[in-house]
């Protein structure tokens, strides 16, 4: 059966109740005037007033039964009607929490069906627009501390360095090393918050050429091996031999996967290692970034790619900078414009990062 003939049939059920009500009526009040001229010309037999008067008085007889019998039939149907209104009227003011009650299957039944749809949609945008407001003032408030740290660093060793405020050369340096220090670190906090807005655009661009993705993960961990000595981390890698080609933005690609180092990085037991693993099939590359760490909620494993989502600061590493919490949620975006994925499987203090991405990317 075609939709049209199904939305015809539906609007036939409350006309046909409609139709039968009337009917039922009329039959009713035909009925019941043909009993009175029955009776007036029967059973009153010589009352002259009586006859004189009936013919005026059998029609507004035979409207009044029509009209009693019609409302008492239809009633139920004013009765939901005015259900609706009463629902509606509840909703305008402002109680979207309300439903009216649904107790028929035919288009009053749909109308009262509709309504509670559309109060539940519009209950659940109002929802995400008070979510996505406050959203915007955890932004500007992560945004404020973030950036203020550094920043008051900053000031605060060049007014050593203009009052001259420092005993030595050596001293001097230091001062001015810290101050560089700071600079940089309040540079990525805005290289970060960058990235992520054009990666959360409605349109972003993607620079997208064929590469091997073996030989710039090993790029890679080349520049990040130094790093990860200091820190007292070994790297394993498992990343094979074999050229591994896909269509991909370079750039972003490398952020994504120095995200997730610098995460692993961050968050590793020290000593200890970070196990880099690169597997691939027919279809996509799979890139694992894994390391031990201090074990997560599953709040906090919930909330880990959120943006300006920062885990407890006691899992950090003493003398590693905090960043934005914008690492992840921008490897995540990156991921999923090559249209890959990000995810953490994690057990225990065992944390696993999978980077997916297909071997031929849209581009």
């Amino acid at each position: 059966m075609t939709e049209a003939a199904k939305q015809s049939k539906r609007k036939q059920k409350i006309q046909v109740n409609i139709l039968l009500s009337m009917l039922l009526s009329l039959i009713l009040a035909v009925t019941l005037n043909n009993v009175l001229i029955y009776f007036v010309f029967q059973v009153g037999t010589g009352l002259d007033w009586l006859e004189k008067i009936f013919p005026y008085l059998i029609t507004p007889f035979f409207i009044i039964v029509f009209i009693i019998t019609f409302l008492m039939s239809t009633r139920r149907i004013v009765k939901d009607l005015m259900t609706l209104e009463q629902g509606l009227q509840t909703i305008t003011e402002g109680d979207l929490s309300y439903r009216v009650p649904v107790n028929r299957q035919d288009e009053l039944g749909r109308v009262a069906f509709n309504i509670n749809r559309m109060t539940e949609r519009l209950e659940q945008q109002i929802a995400k627009e008070r979510a996505a407001e406050q959203s915007k003032m955890e932004l500007i408030t992560g945004l404020s501390h973030d950036l203020r740290t550094p920043l008051t660093s900053i000031i605060g060793y060049i007014e050593l360095l203009r009052s001259n405020s420092f005993q030595d050369q050596e001293e001097y340096v230091r001062f001015v090393q810290n101050t560089y220090n700071k600079a940089a670190h309040l540079k990525k906090l805005l290289d970060d918050l960058f990235e992520y807005t054009r990666l959360s655009s409605v349109d972003p661009h993607l620079n997208a050429h064929q590469i091997d993705l073996c030989q710039l993960l090993n790029q890679l961990l080349f520049e990040f091996e130094p790093i990860a000595c200091e820190n007292e981390l070994h790297i394993i890698k498992e990343l094979g031999s074999s050229p591994v080609l896909s269509v991909v933005d370079s750039d972003k690609i490398a952020r994504a996967i120095d995200n997730l180092l610098m995460n692993a990085l961050k968050y590793s037991f020290k000593p200890g290692a970070i196990r880099i693993r690169m597997v691939t099939d027919s279809k996509q590359v799979t890139i694992e970034v894994e390391n031990r760490g201090t074990p997560l909620t599953r709040e906090q494993q919930d909330k880990l790619f959120e943006r300006f989502y920062k885990a407890d600061h006691s899992r950090s590493s003493e003398g590693l900078q905090t960043g934005a919490g914008l690492g992840l949620s921008i490897a995540r975006n990156i991921a999923e414009l090559h249209g890959g994925s990000l995810t953490l499987n994690h057990l225990e203090d065992l944390f696993n990062f999978k980077l997916k991405l297909p071997l031929e990317a849209d581009g």
